[in-house]
């Protein structure tokens, strides 16, 4: 009777096993940090429609469907790390309008993310970095 011994990478002196390791679920850092920011958005939103609807100046059905879009597609980018490509890729598409629309209405005209008299809801620095991951999630899927 012959016994087979499964290789596991071991950890060098160099670190190459470990580093192999963790490059395979390094996805997980930017899913994480995407999802977080849209759950948690849309879940405000979804407590206070109509007060968004106000401070944004869209009907509360609008209001209604980016709350559906964060919360959902948050849930879709976390989820679609351990079922399909297109659950990933569908996730992370709800945030483009979203973003570009955030980006167009709200903090068009300012970079800085720091809020000031002009610009009460801060510039379009942090948007702008959402709706990239946004489209690298797209565009790439699991094969981030």
């Amino acid at each position: 009777m012959s016994e087979t011994i499964a290789h596991t990478p071991t950890v060098g002196i160099d670190g190459q096993g470990l580093k192999e390791k963790l490059a395979s679920s390094a996805h997980w850092t930017l899913r994480i940090a995407l999802a977080s920011v849209f759950i948690f958005h849309g879940w405000m939103k979804f407590t206070a429609l109509e007060g968004f609807a106000q401070m944004l100046g869209l009907s509360i059905p609008v209001v209604l469907l980016v709350a559906l879009a964060e919360f959902v597609g948050g849930i879709l980018v976390l989820a679609g790390a351990v079922t399909r490509d297109w659950v990933t890729r569908l996730g992370a598409g709800f945030f483009i309008p979203v973003m570009a629309g955030a980006i167009a209405l709200v903090h068009w005209g300012q970079w800085n993310f720091v809020p000031n008299a002009n610009f009460p809801m801060g510039g379009s620095e942090f948007q702008v970095t959402l709706l990239l991951l946004s489209l690298y999630f797209v565009l790439k899927g699991n094969r981030a």
